[in-house]
């Protein structure tokens, strides 16, 4: 690097200028702004922050729509830089992620056009480092490291701090959704006030309401709390475009409460179930018709349907007040916050739209997974929890409820209280749509919430301190793939919408991390194999590498973790143990695949896909697996790897498509224990336990004691036969895509309705 004598430290700089300084020192002495550097020094990403992007590149308004903003430490100094556009992909795939270490290649810098003394440097190549990073194990507090600026620009210091290097915005989003509170700006504690209330007080149900714009005073008590809505867009210009719905009450009644704008960072996070607002200066508007409502009819009271409370920040600025539970008088007449607690024995007896609240204790835990919704990601995972009222568990498709310290933190023991709906008697999957909001708590959160003194609640406490933890522990499982509710026994072809139609290799390649879809393929099955290990790294590969150069001779299609000594050419190889027994091929595949345009063949079973078991020593490393990847990178994360995943072996299919030009391997997983949190609510009735039949039941028959090989000797019935299979898809970061068999169907199976 070029010595410059242009200094870009605010405090007094090392003995040796470290490789941020160095380049920073040369951007700023350098004629065209832009150089190459040699990328032979490492640097730890500790911060990747997204916001809504000042122009579009392309024509995918979820991909292109968003900017990158990503904080890197050499050790010595921290920067943040702008990520080019075109390496927003890494983000996309989790191969830039946090906690790692890149090496820049081209980097340049820009000026601000719309502010005087402002700019930052802009990654435009880099190379992603392999492992765990080499920078970062020696820095303790990377918050404590300064942040380094060019030279005449250091109050941009105060600006990098939490706002986007592209001024015009001014807050960021979460990472992985968009309804998250994210960043310095969400004020989160309690404040209160001690004043004593002697006004003149409206209520929520006067003839007032309607007629005049000089509202008098509301003291209401908040009985429901949505999740974030953030409504900004693409070339909408706007500081903090978010909204919250609160539903309150006083004696009168109940209705909606919406909180706008630059509210949401100061209030949000303070008003909770429970809470009592006195309002001032506040609006009457129309409801939004198309918005979804919690149930309220339990209350007993009467709803307003057709007007709304606003509180704004500006025209008119509201002013409202958080009294202190202490204050709260009950000549006021605030109703109570009501439950209607149901137990798991009582779930099956439910009406259709009803709504009702939960608790039970956490035995099944999934990752975390995204699905796309027109311009966003929702992010949700799979819980099953248990009441001692069934033997069933409650599953719940928990989707995140702008509670990312409760939703991340879930986990086996935790007893968790949720609210249910169930849509109607055809739906298998009690639970929310996020478009309505719900509130979760778990252990740890319930002190001064509402529902303890609930008399159904306390029983449920009372039967978990019956409980041993060994024997609780032993029925527990955290993350890997987890499909609900299962495809049901006959394909509608309606059912999979426009999906088997769709081009399966584009679906492949614009998934996201942790995004899931499920796809319907028709054609034939060609292949079957029967394998023990799921994929882990490269060594596998180098293994089956170093096989088909010494035994090319032999046809390799199953590999066991235990090794075995084999001889060639008076070497030695230490390998793992072959069968060329497991497995089943179609006489016309060999042709076939000489045929095939292409082959998507990167698909399959992963480490990632299999749940572990869940310990309390285990724990940290084990939640972190199951979670999203952070934004930010601190100290405290685990750096021991997962606990292997004990999986008995799992099938490989090759599926020809119908036109014969592409081929698609996928994995199989069958349950073949009813202790899976998979095997809850399989198809009931025994089947032959054919090649077939465990593909479209999704189980082996009997769920013990079953053997492979006898059910790959009745894999020569796919010969030929036409099939609809549905696919689990989910990216898994990097290069990883999970291609997994949901269901197989034979023709004669499919409705065309």
């Amino acid at each position: 690097m070029e010595d410059s004598q242009s200094s870009s430290s605010l405090v007094l700089p090392p003995p040796q200028a470290s490789f941020l300084q160095r380049t920073l020192e040369r951007l700023s002495s350098t004629q065209c702004l832009r150089f190459g550097c040699d990328q032979g020094e490492a640097v730890a990403v500790v911060a990747l922050q997204r916001y809504l992007s000042e122009r579009a590149d392309g024509p995918d308004e979820l991909l292109h729509n968003y900017s990158y903003d990503v904080t890197l430490t050499d050790g010595v100094w921290r920067v943040k830089c702008f990520l080019h556009a075109s390496l927003s992909n890494l983000v996309h795939t989790n191969t830039l992620r946090t906690g790692m270490d890149i090496f820049i290649s081209q980097c340049c810098f820009v000026f601000s056009e719309r502010m005087l003394g402002h700019g930052y440097i802009c990654i435009e190549k880099l190379r992603c480092g392999a492992g765990s990073s080499a920078v970062l194990p020696n820095i303790n507090d990377v918050s404590l490291l300064p942040m380094l600026v060019r030279h005449g620009m250091e109050r941009s210091v105060l600006l990098h701090k939490d706002v986007p290097l592209q001024v015009s915005r001014k807050h960021y989003l979460p990472l992985w959704n968009n309804d998250d509170p994210e960043g310095d700006m969400w004020i989160s504690g309690a404040s209160s006030s001690d004043a004593v209330l002697d006004g003149e007080n409206s209520s929520l149900h006067t003839s007032s309401f309607g007629h005049t714009l000089n509202y008098l005073p509301l003291l209401v008590k908040i009985i429901h709390k949505s999740r974030l809505r953030y409504y900004g867009k693409f070339g909408v210009k706007k500081d903090c475009p978010y909204l919250a719905y609160f539903e309150v009450a006083d004696q009168s009644g109940t209705m909606s409460l919406v909180l706008w704008d630059e509210l949401c960072p100061e209030f949000y996070e303070r008003l909770n179930v429970g809470t009592v607002l006195y309002l001032q200066n506040y609006k009457l508007k129309q409801s939004y018709a198309k918005r979804s409502r919690p149930q309220m009819d339990h209350y007993r009271m009467k709803h307003c349907n057709s007007v709304e409370i606003s509180l704004n920040p500006r025209d008119p600025s509201s002013i409202f007040t958080v009294v202190s539970p202490k204050s709260v008088q009950p000549q006021w007449g605030l109703p109570d916050v009501s439950y209607r607690f149901t137990s798991r024995s009582e779930l099956d007896k439910l009406a259709d739209n009803f709504a009702c609240d939960i608790i039970g204790l956490v035995t099944f835990v999934g990752r975390v997974e995204r699905v796309r919704s027109k311009e966003r990601y929702w992010t949700y995972r799979w819980v099953h929890a248990v009441d001692g009222t069934s033997d069933h568990p409650f599953i719940l498709e928990l989707f995140s409820s702008s509670q990312p310290e409760i939703f991340n933190n879930i986990c086996p023991t935790l007893h968790l209280i949720h609210q249910l709906f169930f849509p109607s008697s055809n739906s298998d999957v009690p639970g929310l749509h996020p478009d309505e909001g719900v509130n979760c708590f778990s252990t740890g959160y319930h002190k001064g919430q509402p529902y303890v003194s609930d008399p159904r609640v306390k029983n449920f406490i009372q039967w978990t301190k019956t409980l041993k933890d060994n024997a609780v522990l032993q029925k527990t499982a955290v993350g890997g793939h987890y499909s609900y509710p299962h495809s049901p026994p006959m394909f509608v072809q309606s059912a999979a919408g426009q999906n088997i139609y769709s081009d399966l290799k584009r679906e492949l390649e614009t998934l996201q991390y942790r995004e899931h879809k499920r796809h319907a393929f028709q054609g034939q099955i060609t292949a079957v194999q029967y394998l023990r290990s799921p994929k882990t790294s490269g060594v596998e590969e180098t293994e089956v590498a170093t096989m088909e150069v010494y035994m090319s001779h032999l046809v390799l299609w199953r590999f066991r973790f235990q090794t075995s000594v084999l001889h060639s050419d008076s070497s030695i190889y230490c390998l793992p143990a072959v069968s060329s027994a497991l497995s089943w091929e179609g006489s016309s595949w060999p042709k076939q695949h000489q045929e095939l345009t292409e082959h998507l063949c990167q698909g399959g079973l992963h480490q990632d896909s299999i749940r572990r078991r869940f310990t309390f020593d285990e724990k940290n490393v084990l939640l972190q697996w199951s979670n999203l990847q952070p934004s930010r990178w601190t100290s405290k994360q685990s750096t021991e790897p997962v606990p292997p995943a004990l999986c008995s072996g799992y099938y490989q299919l090759t599926i020809l498509g119908i036109n014969k030009q592409i081929a698609v391997d996928a994995a199989f997983l069958p349950v073949v224990s009813s202790n899976d949190p998979q095997a809850v609510s399989l198809p009931q009735g025994l089947h032959d336990n054919t090649m077939l039949s465990c593909l479209s039941s999704g189980f082996l028959c009997p769920l013990t004691g079953t053997d492979d090989k006898e059910i790959l000797e009745t894999a020569t019935e796919l010969e030929d036969m036409h099939v609809v299979c549905i696919l689990d898809l989910c990216h898994l970061g990097e290069d990883k895509l999970e291609v997994l068999i949901n269901k197989v169907y034979k023709v004669t199976e499919v409705s065309l309705d």
